[in-house]
């Protein structure tokens, strides 16, 4: 299975692994499933960490070579996905989620997160 990882989990599995629920562990372990991150994920831990934010004190760069080098793929953004954002209901306000959202839509992935507001929409969002 295809599995792409919000912001929140590629942080926790990089550098807190302890902060994973059980569920969210078996996933990331299961060597069946195809781990997948977005650009939108290192857009959004870059503009943040530049604004000094506690919960995004990663380096970008060796968060990404890490990824790679443990078998994660990218996930690139396109304008599909761009554009398929204004389809989704107002039920989250965070554009990098609201983008994560749209391209599991696009690209027929199943995306996770441990975030419950995220995970109203249902469909291909799963909490984990």
């Amino acid at each position: 299975m295809k599995l792409l990882l919000d912001t929140q989990l590629l942080l926790w599995a990089a550098g807190q692994p302890e902060r994973l629920s059980a569920r969210a562990r078996r996933q990331l372990n299961n060597r069946k499933n195809e781990l997948i991150f977005s650009a939108a994920s290192f857009w959004e831990i870059s503009i943040k960490k530049s604004l000094g934010r506690d919960d995004f004190r990663v380096e970008p760069r060796v968060l990404r070579r890490a990824l790679l080098d443990n078998g994660y793929v990218e996930l690139p953004v396109t304008s599909e996905h761009a554009v398929n954002v204004d389809g989704l209901p107002p039920l989250h306000k965070d554009p990098f989620d609201r983008l994560l959202i749209t391209q599991a839509l696009v690209e027929g992935i199943t995306l996770l997160t441990a975030d419950a507001q995220l995970a109203r929409y249902g469909g291909p969002v799963r909490k984990v």
